[in-house]
């Protein structure tokens, strides 16, 4: 005869599909009337739709199902449940404060005690810290710590001064935050789940429900469950039934899980069984007390001897020696395989590849588990290649879906005044506009866009509007701008409430979007998101610096998970993050993403208390994560047939294998089953069956189709990478600058170019006048800053050494005759211009040719082998008369470069000698020089039919342009 007052405790081994052995188990000798009459309490919300499953796959017909009710996950903020809601108590607790208004209100605190303290936080890092603060107060609440013992703690001088600080302010902010509850009438979220389930717990204990109560696979070792569920194992029509408690494991394994007596030893809280242990010993009862529950369902099951394996593997790191004894059989993983590729690309391709051919074979079903997201994402769109739609139910964070990065996107272009970068992603939004005038929008904005590439104008709408020309600022005035205009003021408006901002926020965001993004499950969950912030935000800091609201808007929407609405992905494939995994089943499990840090993940470290702290109050470690972890990775092991993937590397850098696909590894040996077919199907699936590479581009345009014309910048282009010259000159393709690109060495010639064509026009090239003239210069509006900031001081002496050069030459009889001029002749057959930074006369009466260089000039080697002749030519347009004003022969030709010289910054170079010392062009011949080797690049290219080859010399070809359009790396170097 049963006893009736030993408590009814149950598990459902690890191998076992859980949600169909309970339905089994639960329907074996009860009628429809007596099922309909029961309570199950489960996890979660997921767990409850797969115990629903279960019994619709055990009922082959109708049924009415008993009340299936989420206690709430180990992580808290699910709600208890209407069912079990305390309202019709004597005396229900208050409600539960709003997340939102919580987070502001800690916000709120913890700026004011960090202002106390002389270390003021941003806003944004405030509500960051806030957030962690929740959740640590969360912890104390759960586990029933006081706050107040925080006080009595006797921590000793060995606590740091950052965790005496950290310590300091939480406590000031614990002291202060139950004064912010009674004022609102509410109380903690995680309280009040406890003073339900023991108002629940006492009710049950004076008057038991009238049908059964089952828990079942509840696994939250929190002090008030604990107590439930030892009430609802007490019950007369009570049990609770665990999921993968290990009845088999030796007795010193078991107990090695609790910490030394005597304080020597931590607790193993890594160990996949030790929440459970600790659940047991919260509920007062012993392992010894638990059976195995009766029932065998339909679903997917593995053998016993599985069920060993994983135990042996997971065993505590002080017994693993035994695995060098195990028998065979207790070491055999068989329906176990395992594929490790090289990228995470690679394991998605394989992943879906394995959920494809599950798919292939009737009535079998497929799940993939992951706590990575991402990887999950990617199995999702190589499933979608055969119109296989796989839903991840872990839902994704709103901050990466449209509605929420409109959001970021508009608040990050606010914050920047409008920089182009964020300007032109905002603009470009899938959202904005969306419909029929989407393409004229995009037309619009793609004027803009051109007329924005380059160095970063002014900030601010004003700014913008002055950098554009006037189709793009016809269209920025008209369609633009209006929409922008009011954030834009809001933004400018300095520190402000945090409310007025989301308000304004809200309203760009609609006159740019419309309803659509509102719109499906991601846009709901973004305008609650929206009401909800903007109505508690005045709970929080009184002001925010609107430079902060980005940072700030993404702390908090990444905490946003959206799922879409059930029923939408393929019935008999599904994709789970670990929470949603749980009591889940399928005859082929792949596990994925076994790497460090990701499973089992990297514990968030605690800001608030430091691990002294928590073990002084009691708290678990951050590493029992580690622990639940690894029992979800032992329940997933339970499948008929298993798929376990790792990458070698992430996306930046080589990974290492989790310590839980290691053990597999250690304890298996070579039993450790690797699917290479698997594995070279996913690298031959998109590899090319045919090799094809590409030839080096040699286009042959007819002689109609080539250039008559050419400056003297263009002629090394033309004779080092003649393929470069085609593309710009014949296909009339020019490289875009980047969208508010830092000034480069061009931008910085060009700056100097600007100030000394100015110093000549006005003040012909007085040196008394180029100083201040610079200074005028430089400090505009339009230069950019990064030139104002860090070549303004360089440039100055590279400046004043120019002036100081050109006075001491005119001193001695050289003036300066042009500057900045331009001009061209014909020469064989093709007109040849140039430009030229300045000539002089010289004290004989000869030309001098000035080309300042802000780098170093050409080297006389390149002069010699017939590139680098810039200077050569524009000496022959000016001996030829090309120049207006401009007569004579040239007799000098200098490179003024402003680096760093022997002296300082400038100093002069010539490709030139009179008497050819040092290697050097004659002084004489240089125009001659220059005059036939152009003569006979004309006669190749522009006026003969030679192709135009790509890469020609490459050594002299160091732009790269073209690199991309010539598909270079396809065939550079290769061996031909």
């Amino acid at each position: 005869m049963a006893d009736a007052s030993r408590p009814r405790l149950h598990t459902i081994p690890a191998h076992r599909a859980f949600a169909d052995a309970l339905v089994a188990g639960l329907m074996r000798g009860r009628d429809q009337a007596a099922l309909a009459r029961g309570l199950v309490l489960l996890p979660n919300n997921r767990a409850v739709r797969a115990v629903t499953d279960a019994f619709v796959r055990a009922s082959g017909g109708g049924l009415i199902l008993p009340r299936l009710v989420p206690l709430g996950d180990p992580d808290l903020g699910e709600a208890v449940g209407a069912a079990i809601d305390a309202a019709d108590a004597p005396d229900p607790p208050p409600p539960a404060v709003a997340p939102y208004a919580r987070r502001m209100i800690l916000a709120r605190l913890v700026a004011e005690e960090r202002q106390r303290g002389g270390h003021a936080v941003p806003a944004s890092e405030a509500v960051r810290l806030a957030g962690d603060l929740a959740r640590t107060l969360d912890q104390l609440l759960v586990e029933e710590v006081a706050p107040a013992r925080l006080m009595d703690l006797d921590l000793g001088p060995e606590l740091t001064e950052h965790w005496q600080r950290a310590l300091s302010i939480f406590s000031l902010v614990l002291d202060r935050w139950p004064a912010e509850l009674a004022r609102l009438g509410r109380i903690d979220a995680a309280a009040r789940r406890s003073l339900l389930l023991d108002q629940l717990r006492r009710r049950w204990q004076d008057a038991p429900p009238p049908g059964f109560v089952c828990a079942a696979g509840i696994t939250d070792p929190a002090p008030a469950i604990a107590r439930l569920l030892r009430c609802v194992a007490q019950m007369p029509a009570g049990r609770v039934v665990f999921a993968g408690l290990d009845l088999d494991m030796p007795r010193d394994e078991w107990d090695a899980l609790d910490p030394d007596p005597e304080g020597r030893k931590r607790p193993i809280e890594t160990h996949p069984q030790f929440h459970l242990k600790l659940l047991l010993d919260r509920m007062g009862v012993g392992r010894d007390e638990v059976t195995r529950w009766r029932g065998g369902g339909e679903g997917a099951d593995a053998d016993a001897a599985r069920g060993r394996a994983i135990a042996n593997a997971l065993a505590p790191a002080d017994f693993t020696g035994k695995w060098t004894d195990l028998a065979a059989a207790d070491r055999r993983l068989s329906g176990v395989t395992a594929i490790e590729l090289a990228t995470p690309a690679e394991e998605a391709q394989a992943i879906a590849l394995a959920l494809r051919g599950a798919l292939e074979v009737a009535g079998e079903t497929a799940a993939l588990v992951t706590p990575d997201r991402a990887l999950a994402r990617r199995v999702a769109a190589h499933c979608r290649r055969w119109n296989i739609e796989a839903v991840d139910t872990a839902g994704q964070p709103l901050a990466l879906l449209p509605p929420g990065t409109l959001l970021l996107a508009l608040a990050e272009a606010a914050a920047q005044r409008f920089a182009p970068l964020a300007l032109l992603a905002l603009l470009k939004h899938p959202l904005v506009r969306g419909g029929e005038a989407r393409l004229t929008w995009l037309d619009g904005v793609r004027t803009i866009d051109r007329n924005l590439r380059g160095p970063r104008p002014s900030a601010g709408l004003d700014g913008i509007a002055a950098a554009l020309k006037p189709r793009a600022a016809a269209f920025w005035a008209e369609q633009v701008r209006p929409l922008l205009d009011p954030v834009g003021r809001t933004f400018d408006n300095g520190p402000q409430p945090l409310a007025g901002m989301i308000a304004c926020l809200r309203d760009a965001a609609v006159a740019l979007c419309g309803d659509a993004l509102w719109a499906g499950p991601n846009g709901r969950a973004a305008a609650e998101f929206i009401e909800a912030l903007e109505a508690e935000a005045p709970a929080g800091p009184a002001l925010v610096d609107p430079r902060e609201l980005p940072a700030l808007l993404r702390t908090l929407l990444e905490e946003v998970s959206v799922r879409g609405p059930p029923g939408l992905g393929h019935p008999r494939l599904a994709i789970y993050g670990l929470i949603e995994a749980r009591l889940q089943s399928a005859d082929l499990m792949v596990l994925a993403g076994l790497n460090e840090g990701t499973w089992p993940g990297t514990p968030a470290p605690d800001p608030w208390l430091a691990p002294r702290i928590r073990s002084a109050l009691g708290l678990t470690g951050l590493e029992r994560r580690i622990g639940i972890a690894a029992h979800d990775f032992a329940q997933g092991l339970g499948a008929p047939r298993v798929l376990v993937t790792r990458a070698r590397r992430d996306a930046s850098a080589p990974a290492l294998a989790s310590r839980l696909w290691l053990r597999l590894q250690a304890m298996a040996g070579d039993r450790f089953e690797r699917d290479l077919a698997l594995e070279d199907w996913s690298r031959r699936l998109d590899a090319a069956t045919e090799h094809r590479p590409a030839e080096r581009p040699a286009p042959v345009p007819p002689p109609e189709l080539r250039p008559r014309a050419i400056s003297v910048t263009e002629v090394d282009r033309l004779k080092a990478d003649p393929y470069a010259f085609y593309a710009r000159r014949v296909l009339g393709l020019s490289p875009l600058d980047p969208v508010d690109a830092d000034p480069t060495a061009a931008w910085r010639g060009t700056a100097v170019h600007a100030i000394l064509e100015a110093w000549w026009k006005e003040d012909a090239c007085a040196p008394g006048t180029l100083h201040d003239r610079a200074t005028r210069m430089l400090a505009a509006a339009e230069v950019h800053p990064l030139l104002r900031a860090l070549w303004q001081p360089r440039l100055r002496e590279a400046i004043d050494w120019i002036a100081a050069t050109i006075a001491e030459q005119a001193a001695g009889g050289r003036s300066v005759l042009s500057a900045e001029g331009r001009g061209e002749i014909l020469v064989a057959g093709v007109t040849l211009s140039g430009r030229y930074d300045r000539i002089d006369r010289l004290t004989d009466g000869a030309l001098g040719v000035i080309d300042y260089k802000t780098g170093k000039p050409p080297s006389v080697a390149a002069v010699r082998e017939g590139f680098s002749l810039q200077l050569g030519l524009l000496g022959l347009i000016a001996e030829r008369g090309g120049f207006e004003g401009v007569r004579g022969t040239a007799g000098a030709f200098e490179y003024w470069s402003l680096a760093r010289g022997r002296d300082g910054i400038g100093f002069l170079d010539s490709p030139c000698d009179p008497e050819g010392k040092r290697d050097r062009i004659v002084t004489d011949r240089f125009t001659a020089i220059a005059a036939h080797n152009f003569a006979e690049v004309a006669g190749r290219w522009l006026t003969g039919t030679e192709p135009f080859v790509a890469k020609l010399v490459p050594e002299y070809a160091p732009y790269a342009e073209y690199d991309q359009l010539m598909r270079r790396d396809e065939w550079y170097g290769r061996d031909r």
